[in-house]
């Protein structure tokens, strides 16, 4: 027997879960993160963390069930911050902005005092690291 690609460690806390990840996060595996974050919801976590250190790899689809996710917690009145993202996911999420929603302040520890939670704060966009380039025009400028 085959063993997962993607491993789902859940760990709550009152209204907050720790969601610690491992293994690979693609289009295959995507519907279990996607269900498991929307579980949490459903249970009436609105503090969600998602721990992505032991993380090997995240494509697109993983980004859109995060960035799903997050609008859905958002929408009910929680945050959710994804933590230790693996270099190629941090990259990602640097050059598409995405990362603001995501990656943001951090919320803290599993045990928060009651009114410790912050609203979600909205910030202008970083400055992009790297240049862009045309896709296709064959020369860097």
């Amino acid at each position: 027997m085959p063993f997962p690609r993607l491993t789902i460690y859940r760990h709550d806390r009152r209204d907050r879960a720790l969601i610690t990840l491992a293994g690979e996060i693609d289009l295959e595996t995507a519907p279990l993160l996607r269900a498991a974050l929307a579980r949490c919801l459903s249970d009436g976590i609105r503090i969600v963390d998602v721990d992505l250190t032991p993380v090997t790899f995240c494509d697109c689809s993983g980004l859109n069930s995060f960035l799903y996710a997050a609008q859905r917690t958002t929408e009910a009145g929680g945050i959710l911050r994804l933590h230790h993202p693996p270099p190629a996911l941090e990259r990602v999420l640097d050059l598409t902005g995405c990362g603001l929603l995501l990656l943001g302040p951090a919320v803290g520890h599993l045990s928060p005092s009651p009114g410790d939670v912050p609203a979600p704060a909205v910030q202008p966009p970083l400055p992009r690291r790297t240049p862009l380039m045309a896709a296709g025009s064959g020369d860097a400028r």
